[in-house]
């Protein structure tokens, strides 16, 4: 309680101003979530022809490799397994495991529900929905189809979409104010993925660039729901596992 100029005013406690779960993150969530629904049905729709295939077409030309290019060199093989079993074991398995074991049980809960509603309930149903065509070969002018393996469905990439959710997975776990170093390596591993994804024409532009927002967007919308638990988590000793 503060009195100033005659008037009494009661102040939250500390601890629960950090609690309060900020309406920018549901609010910025749920925008996110508007844009990648009305794209994706706008794909759904005509799924090969949406108002992004000529800029798909012309990053295709312009990055899109053939047999024998970048698609087995050193940073296209950590994008491609970021992506696959690597990654998921990272996600699913030694983040969350880390954390336990340092007394961060509640982050790893967070780790591992950001996992499942950006990977399973937004890329996979989503795929399975929109059913967008992948690249195809056109060897005549120069372009081929997928040079690695790929499943069911073009939009979004999957690959895309686990960077995203890691991107905000990991930045909820940093306190605010310390997140600069992470931000960084943020913007390559993103660029990173869009480069890797349409270098071996596994995607279009497009479903790695909206792939990058749905995992954000799943990210952003876990950490809301996490908040008042991370806020527990920040600073607090490790192995202490109240």
């Amino acid at each position: 309680m503060t009195a100033a100029a005659g008037t009494t005013t009661f102040a939250a406690p500390p601890a629960e101003r950090r609690s309060a779960r900020p309406n920018w993150m549901l609010w910025t969530a749920l925008a996110l979530l508007a844009v990648f629904v009305a794209f994706a049905v706008h794909v759904a729709i005509d799924p090969e022809h949406p108002f992004t295939q000529p800029l798909d077409d012309a990053w295709r030309r312009l990055v899109g490799s053939g047999p024998g290019g970048l698609e087995n060199s050193v940073p296209s093989l950590f994008f491609q397994n970021l992506g696959e079993l690597a990654g998921a074991v990272l996600m699913i398995v030694v983040i969350p495991v880390a954390l336990f074991i340092v007394g961060r049980w509640r982050s790893a809960l967070f780790f591992l529900a950001n996992d499942a509603i950006a990977s399973i309930a937004i890329a996979q149903i989503a795929k399975n929905l929109v059913n967008r065509p992948r690249p195809a070969a056109d060897e005549p002018n120069g372009l081929f189809g997928p040079l690695f393996t790929v499943d069911h469905g073009s939009f979004p990439s999957g690959h895309a979409v686990t960077v995203g959710a890691l991107v905000i997975g990991v930045a909820a776990l940093i306190p605010a104010g310390r997140r600069l170093g992470w931000w960084i390596i943020s913007a390559v591993l993103v660029a990173g993925i869009v480069w890797q994804r349409t270098l071996i024409n596994a995607h279009w532009l497009s479903d790695t660039l909206f792939g990058v927002l749905a995992g954000i967007l799943a990210s952003i919308l876990v950490w809301w729901a996490f908040y008042p638990l991370l806020q527990r988590d920040y600073g607090r000793r490790l192995f202490n596992r109240k």
